[in-house]
Protein backbone atom coordinates (compact mmCIF):
# COMPACT_ATOMS: atom_id res chain seq x y z
CA UNK A 1 0.00 0.00 0.00
CA UNK A 2 0.89 3.47 -0.87
CA UNK A 3 1.99 6.12 1.83
CA UNK A 4 -1.69 8.65 2.01
CA UNK A 5 -0.90 12.30 2.24
CA UNK A 6 -0.87 12.36 6.12
CA UNK A 7 1.93 10.18 6.30
CA UNK A 8 3.68 12.12 3.87
CA UNK A 9 3.36 15.33 5.73
CA UNK A 10 4.78 13.23 9.19
CA UNK A 11 7.57 11.77 6.85
CA UNK A 12 8.20 15.47 5.46
CA UNK A 13 8.16 16.97 9.21
CA UNK A 14 10.63 14.42 10.96
CA UNK A 15 12.87 14.88 8.11
CA UNK A 16 13.06 18.44 8.15
CA UNK A 17 15.18 18.76 5.09
CA UNK A 18 14.79 22.56 4.46
CA UNK A 19 18.68 23.65 4.60
CA UNK A 20 19.91 20.37 3.81
CA UNK A 21 23.14 19.60 1.17
CA UNK A 22 22.63 17.05 -1.33
CA UNK A 23 25.55 15.16 -1.46
CA UNK A 24 24.65 12.65 -4.42
CA UNK A 25 21.51 10.36 -5.68
CA UNK A 26 21.35 6.88 -6.63
CA UNK A 27 18.91 5.12 -8.89
CA UNK A 28 18.95 1.42 -8.04
CA UNK A 29 16.18 0.45 -10.25
CA UNK A 30 14.20 2.28 -12.84
CA UNK A 31 11.43 3.21 -10.22
CA UNK A 32 13.74 3.78 -7.40
CA UNK A 33 16.10 6.74 -6.55
CA UNK A 34 17.26 7.58 -3.29
CA UNK A 35 19.49 11.27 -2.46
CA UNK A 36 22.12 10.97 0.11
CA UNK A 37 21.92 14.43 1.95
CA UNK A 38 23.38 16.05 5.14
CA UNK A 39 22.00 18.73 7.32
CA UNK A 40 21.06 19.33 11.14
CA UNK A 41 25.16 17.76 11.68
CA UNK A 42 23.75 14.38 10.45
CA UNK A 43 23.82 12.69 7.30
CA UNK A 44 20.66 10.68 5.70
CA UNK A 45 19.22 8.64 2.47
CA UNK A 46 15.90 9.90 1.51
CA UNK A 47 14.34 7.02 -0.54
CA UNK A 48 11.80 7.62 -3.50
CA UNK A 49 9.93 4.64 -4.78
CA UNK A 50 7.51 4.78 -7.81
CA UNK A 51 6.70 0.74 -7.41
CA UNK A 52 3.22 0.41 -7.87
CA UNK A 53 1.48 0.01 -4.34
CA UNK A 54 4.85 0.84 -2.72
CA UNK A 55 4.49 4.56 -3.42
CA UNK A 56 6.31 6.36 -1.02
CA UNK A 57 9.32 8.65 0.37
CA UNK A 58 11.36 8.71 3.44
CA UNK A 59 14.40 8.31 5.26
CA UNK A 60 15.76 4.27 4.64
CA UNK A 61 18.33 3.05 7.18
CA UNK A 62 19.25 0.46 4.44
CA UNK A 63 22.37 0.02 2.05
CA UNK A 64 20.89 1.43 -1.53
CA UNK A 65 22.75 -0.11 -3.61
CA UNK A 66 24.46 0.62 -6.76
CA UNK A 67 23.03 0.51 -10.65
CA UNK A 68 25.24 -2.28 -12.61
CA UNK A 69 25.41 0.66 -15.44
CA UNK A 70 24.69 4.25 -15.11
CA UNK A 71 21.09 5.13 -15.59
CA UNK A 72 19.83 8.25 -17.54
CA UNK A 73 17.81 10.07 -14.84
CA UNK A 74 20.57 9.46 -11.86
CA UNK A 75 23.08 11.07 -14.17
CA UNK A 76 20.87 13.86 -14.81
CA UNK A 77 20.17 14.89 -11.48
CA UNK A 78 23.66 14.51 -10.27
CA UNK A 79 24.88 17.39 -12.67
CA UNK A 80 22.06 19.45 -11.80
CA UNK A 81 21.39 19.26 -8.14
CA UNK A 82 24.28 17.56 -6.85
CA UNK A 83 26.24 20.03 -4.17
CA UNK A 84 22.65 22.12 -3.95
CA UNK A 85 20.62 22.89 -1.42
CA UNK A 86 17.02 22.07 -0.66
CA UNK A 87 15.61 25.51 0.16
CA UNK A 88 11.94 24.06 0.81
CA UNK A 89 9.94 20.67 0.99
CA UNK A 90 6.39 20.65 1.17
CA UNK A 91 3.68 18.30 0.12
CA UNK A 92 0.72 20.12 -1.97
CA UNK A 93 -2.12 20.68 -0.13
CA UNK A 94 -3.52 16.38 0.25
CA UNK A 95 -2.32 15.66 -3.25
CA UNK A 96 0.03 13.19 -2.39
CA UNK A 97 3.02 15.87 -4.64
CA UNK A 98 6.21 16.43 -2.52
CA UNK A 99 7.82 19.55 -4.19
CA UNK A 100 11.30 20.26 -3.22
CA UNK A 101 12.89 23.42 -4.37
CA UNK A 102 16.50 23.15 -4.67
CA UNK A 103 19.03 25.72 -5.23
CA UNK A 104 22.61 25.53 -6.50
CA UNK A 105 24.75 28.52 -7.29
CA UNK A 106 22.35 30.73 -8.96
CA UNK A 107 19.66 28.04 -10.52
CA UNK A 108 16.63 27.76 -8.79
CA UNK A 109 15.29 23.64 -9.38
CA UNK A 110 11.92 21.88 -8.62
CA UNK A 111 11.57 18.44 -8.21
CA UNK A 112 7.91 17.13 -8.15
CA UNK A 113 7.60 13.78 -6.45
CA UNK A 114 3.80 12.52 -7.64
CA UNK A 115 3.03 9.83 -5.38
CA UNK A 116 0.41 7.75 -7.06
CA UNK A 117 -0.21 4.20 -7.86
CA UNK A 118 -0.90 4.66 -11.34
CA UNK A 119 0.56 8.09 -12.94
CA UNK A 120 3.72 8.18 -10.19
CA UNK A 121 7.17 10.25 -11.70
CA UNK A 122 9.25 12.61 -10.48
CA UNK A 123 9.68 16.33 -12.43
CA UNK A 124 12.48 18.77 -12.42
CA UNK A 125 11.77 22.04 -13.83
CA UNK A 126 12.58 25.28 -13.67
CA UNK A 127 11.48 28.54 -11.90
CA UNK A 128 9.06 28.50 -14.99
CA UNK A 129 7.67 25.67 -14.95
CA UNK A 130 9.42 24.04 -18.27
CA UNK A 131 10.21 20.51 -17.81
CA UNK A 132 13.96 19.73 -17.85
CA UNK A 133 13.40 16.03 -17.65
CA UNK A 134 11.51 13.48 -15.91
CA UNK A 135 12.09 9.79 -14.31
CA UNK A 136 9.40 8.42 -16.35
CA UNK A 137 8.89 10.37 -19.47
CA UNK A 138 5.16 10.18 -20.73
CA UNK A 139 4.53 12.58 -24.04
CA UNK A 140 1.00 11.79 -23.89
CA UNK A 141 1.18 14.11 -20.02
CA UNK A 142 3.57 16.42 -21.84
CA UNK A 143 6.11 14.97 -19.61
CA UNK A 144 8.77 15.25 -21.04
CA UNK A 145 11.77 17.63 -21.79
CA UNK A 146 10.62 21.31 -22.65
CA UNK A 147 7.24 20.50 -21.55
CA UNK A 148 5.62 22.57 -18.86
CA UNK A 149 4.19 21.47 -15.39
CA UNK A 150 2.89 23.41 -12.58
CA UNK A 151 0.97 21.41 -11.01
CA UNK A 152 -0.01 24.02 -8.15
CA UNK A 153 -1.81 26.09 -11.09
CA UNK A 154 -4.70 23.16 -11.67
CA UNK A 155 -4.40 20.83 -8.25
CA UNK A 156 -7.30 21.00 -5.73
CA UNK A 157 -5.49 22.61 -2.63
CA UNK A 158 -8.44 21.47 -0.25
CA UNK A 159 -7.40 22.49 3.56
CA UNK A 160 -6.04 18.99 5.58
CA UNK A 161 -9.02 17.14 6.94
CA UNK A 162 -11.11 17.36 3.98
CA UNK A 163 -10.52 13.77 2.89
CA UNK A 164 -10.91 11.04 5.46
CA UNK A 165 -6.90 9.36 5.70
CA UNK A 166 -5.39 8.60 9.36
CA UNK A 167 -1.86 7.94 10.02
CA UNK A 168 -1.30 3.94 10.37
CA UNK A 169 0.24 2.52 13.34
CA UNK A 170 2.85 0.70 11.18
CA UNK A 171 4.50 -2.28 13.08
CA UNK A 172 8.09 -2.28 14.37
CA UNK A 173 10.45 -4.92 13.27
CA UNK A 174 10.40 -8.19 14.64
CA UNK A 175 12.30 -8.09 18.09
CA UNK A 176 12.65 -4.18 18.26
CA UNK A 177 9.93 -3.84 20.96
CA UNK A 178 8.33 -0.88 19.26
CA UNK A 179 11.82 0.89 20.20
CA UNK A 180 11.88 3.30 17.31
CA UNK A 181 13.66 6.12 17.03
CA UNK A 182 10.71 7.54 14.31
CA UNK A 183 7.85 7.75 12.23
CA UNK A 184 10.39 6.89 9.06
CA UNK A 185 12.00 3.91 10.72
CA UNK A 186 8.65 2.42 11.09
CA UNK A 187 7.61 3.05 7.54
CA UNK A 188 11.74 1.72 6.55
CA UNK A 189 11.02 -1.79 8.17
CA UNK A 190 7.40 -1.65 7.50
CA UNK A 191 7.94 -1.55 3.64
CA UNK A 192 11.05 -4.33 3.83
CA UNK A 193 9.10 -6.58 6.04
CA UNK A 194 5.81 -6.07 5.02
CA UNK A 195 5.03 -4.00 1.87
CA UNK A 196 3.35 -6.09 -0.15
CA UNK A 197 5.13 -6.90 -3.80
CA UNK A 198 8.27 -4.92 -1.98
CA UNK A 199 8.36 -6.92 0.93
CA UNK A 200 11.22 -9.24 1.82
CA UNK A 201 8.71 -12.30 1.94
CA UNK A 202 7.49 -11.37 -1.72
CA UNK A 203 10.76 -10.42 -3.38
CA UNK A 204 12.42 -13.80 -2.03
CA UNK A 205 9.46 -15.31 -3.38
CA UNK A 206 10.40 -13.95 -6.77
CA UNK A 207 13.60 -14.81 -6.36
CA UNK A 208 12.98 -18.28 -6.06
CA UNK A 209 10.54 -18.79 -9.21
CA UNK A 210 12.95 -16.93 -11.52
CA UNK A 211 16.01 -18.77 -10.72
CA UNK A 212 14.19 -21.93 -9.99
CA UNK A 213 12.89 -21.43 -13.55
CA UNK A 214 17.04 -20.52 -14.85
CA UNK A 215 17.78 -24.21 -12.89
CA UNK A 216 14.77 -25.98 -14.66
CA UNK A 217 15.32 -24.96 -18.22
CA UNK A 218 18.79 -25.30 -17.90
CA UNK A 219 18.66 -28.83 -16.24
CA UNK A 220 16.31 -29.98 -19.17
CA UNK A 221 19.12 -28.58 -21.64
CA UNK A 222 21.78 -30.68 -19.65
CA UNK A 223 19.42 -33.80 -19.94
CA UNK A 224 19.51 -33.43 -23.56
CA UNK A 225 23.30 -33.28 -23.85
CA UNK A 226 23.65 -36.08 -21.69
CA UNK A 227 21.05 -38.40 -24.12
CA UNK A 228 23.34 -37.16 -27.19
CA UNK A 229 26.49 -37.83 -25.36
CA UNK A 230 25.04 -41.41 -25.04
CA UNK A 231 24.06 -41.75 -28.85
CA UNK A 232 28.04 -40.08 -29.51
CA UNK A 233 29.47 -42.77 -27.48
CA UNK A 234 28.71 -45.31 -29.56
CA UNK A 235 30.76 -44.07 -32.20
CA UNK A 236 33.26 -46.81 -32.07
CA UNK A 237 30.36 -48.21 -33.52
CA UNK A 238 31.12 -46.34 -36.97
CA UNK A 239 34.78 -47.21 -36.61
CA UNK A 240 34.03 -50.64 -36.80
CA UNK A 241 31.86 -50.88 -39.55
CA UNK A 242 34.54 -48.83 -42.02
CA UNK A 243 37.06 -51.77 -40.94
CA UNK A 244 34.37 -54.71 -41.97
CA UNK A 245 33.91 -53.50 -44.98
CA UNK A 246 37.04 -52.99 -45.90
CA UNK A 247 37.92 -56.88 -44.86
CA UNK A 248 35.40 -57.80 -46.62
CA UNK A 249 35.23 -55.72 -50.80
CA UNK A 250 35.08 -58.98 -52.60
CA UNK A 251 31.95 -59.82 -50.92
CA UNK A 252 30.41 -56.25 -51.78
CA UNK A 253 29.00 -55.76 -55.47
CA UNK A 254 27.53 -52.94 -56.86
CA UNK A 255 24.06 -51.64 -56.22
CA UNK A 256 23.80 -53.74 -52.56
CA UNK A 257 22.29 -52.04 -49.89
CA UNK A 258 23.31 -54.30 -47.30
CA UNK A 259 26.18 -55.88 -46.27
CA UNK A 260 26.15 -59.23 -43.73
CA UNK A 261 29.34 -60.17 -42.49
CA UNK A 262 31.04 -61.38 -39.07
CA UNK A 263 32.00 -58.74 -36.45
CA UNK A 264 35.44 -59.84 -35.33
CA UNK A 265 35.67 -57.39 -32.93
CA UNK A 266 32.62 -59.76 -31.32
CA UNK A 267 32.50 -62.33 -33.08
CA UNK A 268 28.93 -61.65 -33.58
CA UNK A 269 27.22 -61.39 -37.06
CA UNK A 270 26.43 -58.17 -37.93
CA UNK A 271 24.23 -56.26 -40.75
CA UNK A 272 25.60 -53.02 -42.20
CA UNK A 273 23.62 -50.57 -44.76
CA UNK A 274 25.26 -49.59 -47.72
CA UNK A 275 25.23 -45.97 -49.34
CA UNK A 276 23.71 -45.57 -53.06
CA UNK A 277 26.70 -45.05 -55.24
CA UNK A 278 30.12 -45.63 -53.51
CA UNK A 279 32.17 -48.13 -54.54
CA UNK A 280 33.55 -50.25 -51.27
CA UNK A 281 36.34 -47.77 -49.88
CA UNK A 282 33.78 -44.97 -50.66
CA UNK A 283 31.19 -47.16 -48.10
CA UNK A 284 33.59 -47.80 -45.50
CA UNK A 285 35.22 -43.82 -45.67
CA UNK A 286 31.72 -42.76 -45.25
CA UNK A 287 31.45 -44.87 -41.78
CA UNK A 288 35.19 -43.15 -41.14
CA UNK A 289 33.91 -39.68 -41.44
CA UNK A 290 30.41 -40.39 -39.29
CA UNK A 291 32.89 -41.67 -36.57
CA UNK A 292 35.14 -38.62 -37.16
CA UNK A 293 32.32 -35.86 -37.09
CA UNK A 294 30.75 -38.24 -33.98
CA UNK A 295 33.80 -38.16 -31.79
CA UNK A 296 34.36 -34.25 -32.76
CA UNK A 297 31.23 -34.11 -30.69
CA UNK A 298 31.24 -35.88 -28.37
CA UNK A 299 34.21 -33.45 -27.33
CA UNK A 300 31.96 -30.76 -28.00
CA UNK A 301 28.95 -32.08 -26.08
CA UNK A 302 31.23 -33.62 -23.20
CA UNK A 303 33.05 -29.58 -22.92
CA UNK A 304 29.04 -28.37 -22.95
CA UNK A 305 28.12 -30.90 -20.31
CA UNK A 306 30.77 -29.43 -18.14
CA UNK A 307 30.20 -25.61 -18.61
CA UNK A 308 26.45 -26.43 -18.17
CA UNK A 309 26.66 -28.22 -14.79
CA UNK A 310 29.52 -25.30 -13.27
CA UNK A 311 26.30 -22.81 -14.16
CA UNK A 312 23.80 -24.95 -12.79
CA UNK A 313 26.33 -25.03 -9.65
CA UNK A 314 26.43 -21.22 -9.81
CA UNK A 315 22.88 -20.91 -10.24
CA UNK A 316 22.44 -22.45 -7.18
CA UNK A 317 24.28 -20.86 -4.87
CA UNK A 318 23.25 -17.44 -5.93
CA UNK A 319 19.57 -18.33 -5.26
CA UNK A 320 20.68 -19.14 -2.15
CA UNK A 321 22.58 -16.72 -1.50
CA UNK A 322 19.88 -14.05 -2.78
CA UNK A 323 17.36 -15.89 -0.27
CA UNK A 324 19.51 -15.19 2.42
CA UNK A 325 19.42 -11.29 1.43
CA UNK A 326 17.89 -9.24 4.02
CA UNK A 327 18.10 -6.07 2.40
CA UNK A 328 14.73 -5.60 -0.14
CA UNK A 329 16.38 -2.77 -2.32
CA UNK A 330 18.97 -5.40 -3.03
CA UNK A 331 16.81 -8.05 -3.85
CA UNK A 332 14.20 -5.45 -6.21
CA UNK A 333 17.42 -4.43 -8.06
CA UNK A 334 18.59 -7.81 -9.30
CA UNK A 335 14.80 -8.98 -10.18
CA UNK A 336 14.88 -5.78 -12.30
CA UNK A 337 17.87 -6.27 -14.18
CA UNK A 338 17.70 -10.16 -14.18
CA UNK A 339 21.20 -11.47 -12.48
CA UNK A 340 23.89 -10.45 -10.09
CA UNK A 341 26.79 -8.49 -11.36
CA UNK A 342 30.09 -9.91 -10.23
CA UNK A 343 29.41 -13.44 -10.31
CA UNK A 344 28.57 -13.92 -13.85
CA UNK A 345 31.85 -12.18 -15.58
CA UNK A 346 34.32 -13.67 -12.85
CA UNK A 347 32.85 -17.28 -13.76
CA UNK A 348 33.19 -16.05 -17.59
CA UNK A 349 36.51 -15.19 -17.41
CA UNK A 350 37.43 -18.78 -15.46
CA UNK A 351 35.90 -20.22 -18.00
CA UNK A 352 36.24 -18.59 -21.26
CA UNK A 353 38.23 -21.05 -23.88
CA UNK A 354 41.48 -18.93 -25.83
CA UNK A 355 43.51 -16.31 -24.91
CA UNK A 356 42.42 -12.92 -23.00
CA UNK A 357 44.29 -9.96 -22.35
CA UNK A 358 43.31 -7.08 -20.54
CA UNK A 359 44.74 -3.94 -21.90
CA UNK A 360 43.27 0.01 -20.84
CA UNK A 361 40.14 -1.39 -19.55
CA UNK A 362 39.41 -3.00 -23.21
CA UNK A 363 39.23 -7.02 -23.33
CA UNK A 364 41.21 -8.95 -26.11
CA UNK A 365 39.97 -12.43 -26.39
CA UNK A 366 41.87 -14.67 -28.74
CA UNK A 367 40.98 -18.10 -30.03
CA UNK A 368 43.79 -20.29 -31.08
CA UNK A 369 42.16 -22.93 -33.35
CA UNK A 370 39.09 -23.95 -35.36
CA UNK A 371 37.66 -25.75 -31.86
CA UNK A 372 38.21 -22.17 -29.50
CA UNK A 373 37.12 -19.82 -33.08
CA UNK A 374 33.80 -21.61 -32.61
CA UNK A 375 33.40 -21.78 -29.08
CA UNK A 376 33.69 -18.11 -28.36
CA UNK A 377 31.37 -17.39 -31.02
CA UNK A 378 28.44 -19.69 -29.63
CA UNK A 379 29.06 -18.33 -26.58
CA UNK A 380 31.53 -15.66 -25.50
CA UNK A 381 30.81 -12.75 -27.73
CA UNK A 382 28.01 -10.86 -28.52
CA UNK A 383 26.65 -8.49 -31.92
CA UNK A 384 29.08 -5.55 -31.23
CA UNK A 385 32.43 -6.92 -30.56
CA UNK A 386 34.74 -6.61 -33.19
CA UNK A 387 36.08 -9.21 -34.76
CA UNK A 388 39.56 -9.60 -36.44
CA UNK A 389 41.36 -12.35 -39.11
CA UNK A 390 44.10 -12.73 -41.00
CA UNK A 391 43.60 -12.71 -44.44
CA UNK A 392 44.39 -15.12 -46.72
CA UNK A 393 45.98 -17.30 -43.98
CA UNK A 394 44.25 -19.53 -41.51
CA UNK A 395 44.51 -19.06 -37.77
CA UNK A 396 43.24 -17.21 -34.88
CA UNK A 397 40.38 -14.88 -34.42
CA UNK A 398 40.71 -11.98 -32.16
CA UNK A 399 37.76 -10.29 -30.82
CA UNK A 400 37.35 -6.80 -28.55
CA UNK A 401 34.99 -6.74 -26.49
CA UNK A 402 32.50 -4.04 -26.96
CA UNK A 403 32.31 -0.95 -24.58
CA UNK A 404 29.11 0.81 -24.46
CA UNK A 405 29.66 4.69 -25.82
CA UNK A 406 33.17 3.56 -26.44
CA UNK A 407 34.76 3.92 -29.71
CA UNK A 408 38.18 1.09 -29.95
CA UNK A 409 41.01 3.17 -30.05
CA UNK A 410 43.85 2.93 -32.57
CA UNK A 411 46.16 1.39 -30.48
CA UNK A 412 44.00 -1.52 -29.15
CA UNK A 413 42.79 -2.30 -32.72
CA UNK A 414 46.66 -2.45 -33.15
CA UNK A 415 47.18 -4.81 -30.63
CA UNK A 416 44.24 -6.97 -31.52
CA UNK A 417 45.68 -6.66 -35.03
CA UNK A 418 49.11 -7.97 -33.70
CA UNK A 419 47.98 -10.66 -32.23
CA UNK A 420 45.61 -11.64 -35.38
CA UNK A 421 48.99 -12.12 -37.57
CA UNK A 422 50.97 -14.02 -34.90
CA UNK A 423 48.53 -16.46 -34.04
CA UNK A 424 48.06 -16.96 -37.55
CA UNK A 425 50.23 -19.09 -40.34
CA UNK A 426 51.42 -15.90 -41.65
CA UNK A 427 53.31 -14.59 -38.52
CA UNK A 428 56.99 -15.68 -40.01
CA UNK A 429 56.13 -12.54 -42.65
CA UNK A 430 56.15 -10.49 -39.52
CA UNK A 431 53.40 -8.24 -41.58
CA UNK A 432 49.65 -8.87 -42.75
CA UNK A 433 46.07 -7.64 -43.38
CA UNK A 434 43.42 -8.09 -41.71
CA UNK A 435 39.92 -8.38 -42.01
CA UNK A 436 37.60 -6.78 -39.20
CA UNK A 437 33.67 -6.07 -38.84
CA UNK A 438 31.42 -6.53 -35.54
CA UNK A 439 30.22 -9.84 -34.82
CA UNK A 440 26.77 -9.00 -35.99
CA UNK A 441 28.11 -8.76 -39.38
CA UNK A 442 29.45 -12.56 -39.32
CA UNK A 443 27.31 -15.79 -41.02
CA UNK A 444 28.37 -19.21 -40.96
CA UNK A 445 29.05 -20.70 -43.80
CA UNK A 446 27.01 -23.57 -44.70
CA UNK A 447 28.94 -27.25 -44.81
CA UNK A 448 31.99 -25.68 -44.16
CA UNK A 449 34.43 -26.25 -40.93
CA UNK A 450 33.76 -26.01 -37.79
CA UNK A 451 34.00 -22.24 -36.92
CA UNK A 452 34.40 -20.64 -40.62
CA UNK A 453 32.33 -17.34 -40.81
CA UNK A 454 31.85 -15.18 -43.88
CA UNK A 455 32.17 -11.31 -43.06
CA UNK A 456 30.01 -8.66 -44.13
CA UNK A 457 30.56 -4.76 -44.32
CA UNK A 458 34.49 -5.78 -43.53
CA UNK A 459 36.91 -3.58 -43.34
CA UNK A 460 41.00 -3.62 -44.14
CA UNK A 461 43.80 -3.20 -41.56
CA UNK A 462 47.96 -3.78 -42.93
CA UNK A 463 49.69 -4.91 -39.68
CA UNK A 464 53.58 -4.43 -38.71
CA UNK A 465 54.10 -7.02 -35.74
CA UNK A 466 55.98 -5.30 -33.39
CA UNK A 467 57.91 -7.46 -30.83
CA UNK A 468 57.59 -4.78 -27.96
CA UNK A 469 53.89 -4.23 -28.45
CA UNK A 470 53.29 -8.29 -28.06
CA UNK A 471 55.51 -8.11 -24.85
CA UNK A 472 53.16 -5.65 -23.58
CA UNK A 473 50.19 -7.80 -24.26
CA UNK A 474 51.93 -10.71 -22.50
CA UNK A 475 52.23 -8.70 -19.51
CA UNK A 476 48.19 -8.14 -19.84
CA UNK A 477 47.56 -11.65 -20.24
CA UNK A 478 44.48 -12.81 -18.03
CA UNK A 479 45.76 -16.15 -15.99
CA UNK A 480 43.19 -18.56 -15.43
Amino acid sequence: MSLNWKEIDCVLSELELEGCRIQKVLQSAFDVIALHVYGRNRGKTVLISLSSGACRIHETFRAVPKSDKPLRFAEFLNSRIANGRIEEAVQLGDNRIVRLGVRRETNLYRLYIRLWSNAANVIVTDEGGTILDAMRRLPRRGEQTGGHYAPEETLDQREAGNREFTIRDFPPAPGENGQHRSFNERIDNFYAGQGGNLSLESLREQVRRNWEDKIGRLSASLEKLRVKEADFASAENLKQYGDIILANLDRIAPGDTWLEAENFYNGEQVRIRLEEGKDGPGQAEHYYGQYRKAKRGLEDVRGEIERGEAELHRLEETMNALLLQTNPLVLQKIIKTGGVKSTPALWADQKRPGLSFRRNDWLIIVGRDAAENDALLRRYVKGNDLWLHARDYPGSYVFIKYRAGKTVPLDILLDAGNLAIFYSKGRNNGEGDLFYTPVKYLRRAKGSPKGTVIPTQEKNLQVKVESARLRELEACKIEK
